[in-house]
């Protein structure tokens, strides 16, 4: 039914737990998997008219950030190999992860979303916000969420 499935990751444990479902369920259905991560842009962070405070340069920032999605997605790539699941990995900048994603989805042709929810709930999902469910609102793509 799904044969191209793409699978958001934050790099946290829950979204790694999330990722290794996926990829079962991949191996199950005979699909191939794209990884995504959407890294942070540098922070347009200013106090006044005295500049950035931030500690590093954007080019610093930026050296970090792919690093950092590199290894997310290296940990979800080592998966699909080990389940022998055709994978493809994608690391964009955005400041809107859940955009990045529906973005994605379209453009790879992709026929599933399969992606973690942490399950916030009242004041802290209000603060903190939901990607997953920013991801349900938007998506035309059916939406696979593991919790």
């Amino acid at each position: 039914m799904f044969r191209h499935i793409l699978v958001p990751t934050d790099g946290s444990p829950l979204s790694l737990q999330s990722a290794q479902k996926a990829v079962e369920y991949a191996k199950e259905a005979g699909a191939k998997v794209t990884v995504l991560h959407a890294r942070q842009l540098y922070p347009d962070v200013r106090f006044g008219e005295s500049g950035q405070i931030l500690p590093v340069t954007p080019e610093q920032f930026e050296t970090f950030a792919n690093h950092e999605s590199q290894t997310f997605l290296a940990a979800i790539q080592q998966l699909c190999a080990d389940a022998g699941v055709e994978c493809e990995t994608m690391s964009v900048a955005s400041d809107d992860p859940a955009a990045a994603i529906v973005s994605a989805a379209q453009i790879q042709n992709i026929d599933l979303i399969f992606m973690a929810s942490h399950g916030r709930k009242g004041l802290q999902s209000f603060l903190i916000g939901s990607e997953t469910r920013k991801v349900l609102a938007h998506s035309k793509i059916p939406v696979m969420v593991y919790r």
